[in-house]
């Protein structure tokens, strides 16, 4: 019965975090071990009780810093300085100023949101068509949950109990990877569409955009060189990562007003609860996986089928895939991770940073397909673009996505050689 309670709340669209909460309190009063009841709150409260989880809201509120404190825009001229004077520049700037945005803000839908109305305006001043201008910036997004730091990366480490700091190091390859099959596809649809072509800056021009960006790339190096070089946690370099977008939007951009910090503290909680409510509810819900011995049985299913690791991973992307269709990213990864990592690692033994890799970025995708696309229609509420328009300008960018999900898929080494 409780599948269908499960399949039921979650086709009305009860919120995730409900739905997998009531199919818990179900399955306890149909297997009648009402026991547990005695222990659900204290079970809910020990899925948060992990120290890595604090690095969730202090990226959230790095990333609000950064934006109020007129980061994005300097980051945006330090794109223009190495990529701005090819033919298509202004596409160019769009992906690698998604690239260090990335490297700061870890979620795709507040990357999305900001970089739509940074980019999407100065494009089509250009000539660019608003649907390619909009499905470049969509899909720059897309950047976010692989480059480090990722909500979903953390996410991940806690669930799969692995470290963060290398589930971190682990998507570096491939947020690499996934940048350069974008700038791929630029490159092809500017040489067929005939891009207008892009202006050097000058000397001066390169040198000021280059000392006002210092300042602001001091954020993506307290973070990824924390970690890298051993000298901090994640949520420890989050954390020193968030003071210094303070201090230089505070006192070297003179951006940021300390009156504005409250109302970011208030949107950073909202959102971090919202998750964090989530990531608790799944560890109840884990009461209904462990009883009915959900991955044995799927394990057992999948073996029959195939021997093959790289023949599971294409199976797992495809049914990820469609998972990512109805279901938001981060929800689909608390819900998904504690069924087929096991069997993974277990059965196939597949590397569970590849594993991780590959489920987070697949799960991503549905930011940006019907018929939910949460991302698609964030972008286009932000541009103005429709979203029809936006995805006969998309496609090309989702089949460099499913590209690189097939070489992670087949090569491990891809997500584990930095580790």
């Amino acid at each position: 019965m409780s599948p269908v309670v499960f399949a039921a709340t979650l086709l009305l669209s009860v919120p995730i975090a409900l739905v997998l909460g009531v199919t818990a309190i179900w399955y306890i009063l149909d297997s009648g071990n009402t026991i547990l009841y005695d222990s659900f709150a204290q079970k809910m409260f020990a899925g948060l009780e992990n120290y890595g989880l604090l690095a969730i809201p202090l990226f959230m509120l790095t990333g609000e810093l950064m934006n109020e404190g007129g980061m994005t825009r300097r980051l945006i001229a330090l794109a223009r300085v190495f990529v701005g004077g090819f033919r298509g520049g202004l596409a160019y700037i769009n992906l690698l100023a998604n690239m260090f945005m990335a490297a700061i803000i870890g979620s795709a839908t507040a990357q999305i949101a900001v970089m739509s109305r940074a980019m999407v305006p100065a494009m089509e001043e250009e000539g660019y068509d608003k649907g390619f201008a909009t499905a470049t910036t969509a899909a720059g997004g897309l950047l976010a949950p692989v480059i480090p730091p990722s909500m979903m990366f953390v996410i991940f480490g806690v669930l799969a109990q692995v470290p963060i700091g290398e589930m971190f190091v682990a998507g570096i390859i491939p947020g690499l990877l996934l940048a350069v099959a974008f700038a791929l596809v630029i490159t092809l649809i500017g040489w067929s569409q005939q891009f207008p072509k892009g202006k050097w800056m000058t000397r001066g021009e390169a040198i000021r955009a280059l000392i006002a960006a210092l300042p602001a790339m001091l954020v993506p190096l307290a973070i990824i060189g924390g970690i890298l070089f051993g000298i901090a946690t994640p949520t420890e370099s989050a954390a020193i990562a968030s003071l210094i977008a303070f201090l230089v939007g505070w006192l070297v951009y003179r951006d940021l007003k300390p009156a504005a910090l409250g109302a970011m503290f208030i949107r950073t909680a909202a959102n971090a609860s919202m998750i964090l409510f989530m990531i608790a509810a799944a560890s109840v819900f884990g009461w209904v996986i462990i009883y009915e011995e959900l991955p044995q049985k799927l394990a057992a299913l999948l073996t029959t089928i195939t021997s093959d690791p790289f023949m599971f991973l294409l199976i797992v992307n495809l049914c990820l895939l469609l998972v990512g269709m109805v279901i938001d990213g981060i929800a689909a990864i608390i819900l998904i991770t504690p069924i087929l990592l096991p069997i993974a690692t277990g059965s196939y033994d597949i590397s569970p940073y590849q594993f991780g890799i590959v489920a987070c970025l697949n799960l991503v995708l549905g930011l940006l397909t019907p018929p939910v696309g949460i991302g698609l229609y964030i972008a286009s509420s932000m541009s103005g673009a429709t979203p029809g328009s936006i995805l006969r300008s998309l496609w090309p960018f989702l089949i460099a996505v499913a590209v690189v999900l097939v070489l992670l898929s087949y090569f491990p080494i891809l997500s584990t050689a930095l580790i």
